[in-house]
C-alpha cells in the first residue's frame, strides 16, 4: 500500500506538506498546480510554490515531491517543464482534474476531459522535453459533465508517455460531494498499462479499505482525510499490513499538538502576517471532524487575530503530568 498526498489550492501548501510528512504514513507528495498561460515562468516562481526544490525535491521530513504543472498549450507546458525539471523535482505531474470555474474557462484543468486529443498532445510535449530519468504523471477527474470520456482520456495520457495516473473518482459537476465513483477507476486500470492511484472521498481507514476493493488500486491518494486527520496515511499502511508499519500507534491529540505549534511557526516564519491567523484556523476546522480537542481550539481561536494572543495559546498547550497520566492545558 502506497500512499500519496494529494495536492490542494490553498490548503495543502508547502507549510502543511511539510508538517503532515513529519506525521508519518505518506510515500509521496504532489505540489499545489503551477499556472501556465503563454509564457516561461521565472525560476523563483517554481521555488515559490514549491520551496522544496531548494531541499532536493523532498520536503524536510524526506518525502519526494512531484511539481504540478496546469495549462493548456503544450508548446508553453513543455518549455516550462524543461524548466521546472532543471530545478530537479521528485517528477513532474500534470494537472486534468481542477474543476474550478476561473481555471477552466481559461481551458484548463478539468475542461482538457473534454478533448482526450488535446491532452494526448500536452502530455507527449512535456515527456519529450524533460529528461528520460524525470517521471512524468497525470491527475485527471473522470469527466467534466459526465464520465464518458473517462478511458479515452486515461488512454491518451498513458499512450503519450505518462508513467502514473491518479484518478479522482468524480467529475467536474460532481465536484466534491460524496460519494466518490471508485469502481469507475478500476474500469480505467483495466484500459491501461501503467499504475493508477485511486482518489477521492478517503477520509476513513474503512473508506481506504472499500476504496481499495472498488478500484483495486494499492496506490491510494488522500487530501482532506490527511488535512483532518494527520495520522491516517499511517494507520492505512498498519491496517493493510504493510510491513514495518504494523502495530502503528494511534495519532492523538497529545501527538498532534506539537505539530500545530510547528506549524504555526512555519505559517509565521514564510507567510504574510495578514494570512497567518487564518491559516491556523483553517486547519483546526478540518481537525475538528477528527479531534474534539480540535473543537475547543477552533472556538477559542476564531475570534483571535493577533499572533501575540495565538503564541500565547499555543504556549499553554504544554504537557503536564497529572497522576502518572499526561494532560493538555490550554491556557
Amino acid at each position: 500500500m502506497t500512499i500519496l498526498l494529494a495536492p490542494m489550492e490553498g490548503l495543502l501548501d508547502f507549510v502543511l506538506r511539510d508538517i503532515l510528512t513529519r506525521a508519518g504514513g505518506v510515500d509521496r507528495c504532489v505540489s499545489e498546480f503551477i499556472r501556465i498561460t503563454d509564457q516561461l515562468l521565472p525560476e523563483r516562481v517554481f521555488t515559490r510554490i514549491v520551496p522544496e526544490l531548494h531541499n532536493g525535491g523532498r520536503t524536510l521530513a524526506g518525502v519526494p515531491v512531484r511539481a504540478q504543472l496546469l495549462g493548456s498549450d503544450p508548446v508553453c507546458m513543455a518549455e516550462n517543464a524543461a524548466r521546472l525539471a532543471a530545478l530537479g523535482p521528485a517528477g513532474i505531474d500534470l494537472n486534468f482534474g481542477c474543476p474550478a470555474n476561473i481555471v477552466n474557462r481559461h481551458g484548463g484543468g478539468a475542461a482538457l476531459l473534454r478533448e482526450p486529443e488535446t491532452i494526448a498532445a500536452i502530455v507527449a510535449a512535456v515527456r519529450r522535453a524533460v529528461p528520460a530519468h524525470m517521471p512524468v504523471s497525470a491527475k485527471m477527474r473522470l469527466g467534466y459533465h459526465d464520465d464518458a470520456l473517462a478511458v479515452d482520456c486515461a488512454q491518451a495520457m498513458a499512450g503519450s508517455g505518462a508513467g502514473e495516473l491518479v484518478v479522482h473518482a468524480r467529475t467536474k459537476a460532481q465536484a466534491y460531494r460524496p460519494p466518490a465513483y471508485w469502481e469507475r477507476i478500476a474500469d480505467i486500470r483495466a484500459a491501461v498499462a501503467i499504475p493508477v492511484v485511486a482518489n477521492g472521498e478517503i477520509w476513513t481507514v474503512d473508506d481506504a479499505r472499500r476504496c481499495r476493493e472498488a478500484s483495486g488500486c494499492d496506490m491510494l491518494m488522500i487530501g482532506r482525510g490527511a488535512v483532518a486527520d494527520p495520522g491516517l496515511g499511517r494507520a492505512i499502511q498498519a491496517s493493510m499490513g504493510r510491513s514495518g508499519d504494523d502495530g502503528a500507534p494511534a495519532f492523538g491529540w497529545p501527538e498532534l499538538v506539537p505539530l500545530l505549534a510547528e506549524f504555526w511557526q512555519l505559517v509565521c516564519a514564510r507567510l504574510d502576517a495578514r494570512s497567518r491567523p487564518g491559516r491556523l484556523k483553517q486547519w483546526l476546522n478540518f481537525l475538528r471532524r477528527r479531534f474534539p480537542e480540535a473543537e475547543t481550539a477552533y472556538q477559542s481561536l476564531k475570534a483571535i487575530n493577533d499572533a501575540a494572543l495565538i503564541d500565547q495559546w499555543l504556549a499553554g498547550l504544554q504537557p503536564a503530568q497529572t497522576a502518572g497520566e499526561q494532560r493538555l492545558q490550554p491556557v
